[in-house]
């Protein structure tokens, strides 16, 4: 790929009238998150420095028009498909008018505002409960670890413009597999994925968002009594509210998921002669979620005070919320550096001990 880029960043299509670059400059960027984290839960308890990810980007543009970038994650082992290093993004997307741009390949499925955001620039030491389990990073069905990500066609874009020129509207809809990140369709089911927001102010959005699909696996299970071979599939069907205001170095954010669909009782890893295909009943076909943010400046752009409200049911019922509530701050010690560091009080209502804290400490560089 990086032959193949070389020779065409240097070459050019000749007109009658001028010379027109194939390929515009190659980015290379990329990012480290270290981590101290410690958790005083019972019988879990934890206290460990560690990687929480580090990422390493190319990307550029095709006459203008085409914008491609590829994304690796380079942490973690090969023992499974949850902890291996991985491709993350590897996409094209035609650009050439706001109002209609078409994205292909594997990338974020367009599900929450929250989903597509930076690591760094997301504000906390996760993405939200509600997101990480409903949006398809640690997805509740049994999907290996994909990062939000999936592989399809979108088509998005801005439009309706006001009299300065902002746009007042955004919308997007993608189709795509199902199976999450690296891996080809295996029911022939489609998921149809899209949002739609207003932004009625300078900062301010509003959005809905729909998820109708399947995830499917190929492996045996049993039911009834009888043993069954083949293809399985568990449909998903899930909607999102979300509203956020990002403005002059602030940050509210705020949104709810809600899921119906069963789940598989394991967590998809490597390919093996046999998957088992067997369902979690006792999670049931209900979840939702909800967080309330805020991130608040107090050196404009340098330093930020901030909490976070996590709520996530993974039954839809208050029997089984795990709620975080977190306080931090961040120092921005350099222009690609931040310092962040968190204390999060939790009750997790399945647990004996439901209470319990956490601490976490980051530094954050970019490159």
């Amino acid at each position: 790929m990086l032959a193949l880029t070389g020779i065409c960043g240097i070459s050019q299509a000749q007109t009658s009238e001028k010379k027109i670059k194939v390929v515009n400059d190659i980015k290379l960027s990329g990012y480290i998150m270290s981590q101290y984290q410690y958790s005083d839960q019972k019988d879990a308890e934890s206290n460990s420095f560690g990687i929480r990810m580090v990422r390493l980007a190319m990307d550029g543009k095709f006459f203008n028009d085409f914008y491609w970038k590829m994304q690796v994650q380079l942490n973690g082992n090969t023992s499974n498909l949850g902890n291996s290093p991985r491709i993350v993004d590897a996409f094209a997307e035609w650009q050439k008018y706001t109002a209609a741009r078409v994205k292909i390949g594997q990338f974020k499925r367009p599900f929450t505002f929250e989903n597509p955001m930076h690591p760094i620039e997301q504000g906390f030491m996760s993405y939200s409960q509600n997101v990480s389990k409903l949006a398809g990073f640690s997805d509740r069905v049994g999907e290996h670890a994909s990062n939000g990500r999936d592989i399809g066609l979108q088509l998005q874009g801005d439009f309706l413009p006001n009299a300065s020129g902002r746009n007042l509207m955004h919308y997007q809809v993608g189709v795509f597999n199902g199976q999450g990140i690296n891996h080809k369709d295996v029911d022939q089911r489609k998921d149809v994925i899209g949002g739609l927001w207003v932004m009625p102010v300078d900062g301010m959005r509003i959005g809905a968002f729909g998820w109708t699909g399947s995830y499917a696996r190929k492996g045996t299970w049993t039911e009834n009594g009888e043993t069954h071979s083949g293809v399985r599939s568990l449909s998903r069907n899930r909607y999102a509210f979300s509203a956020e205001y990002a403005k002059d170095d602030w940050t509210f954010r705020s949104e709810y998921i809600h899921s119906q669909g069963l789940s598989f009782k394991t967590t998809y890893q490597k390919d093996t002669d046999t998957k088992d295909c067997s369902i979690n009943e006792a999670a049931g076909d209900k979840a939702d979620g909800y967080y309330a943010l805020l991130i608040a400046p107090v050196v404009k752009n340098k330093v930020h005070v901030k909490g976070r409200y996590d709520l996530y049911r993974p039954r839809a019922e208050w029997g089984t919320a795990k709620t975080f509530y977190e306080v931090g701050a961040d120092y921005c010690i350099a222009k690609n550096i931040k310092f962040n560091i968190e204390y999060a009080f939790v009750n997790d209502r399945s647990l004996e001990k439901h209470n319990y804290n956490m601490v976490d400490v980051e530094v954050d560089v970019r490159f």
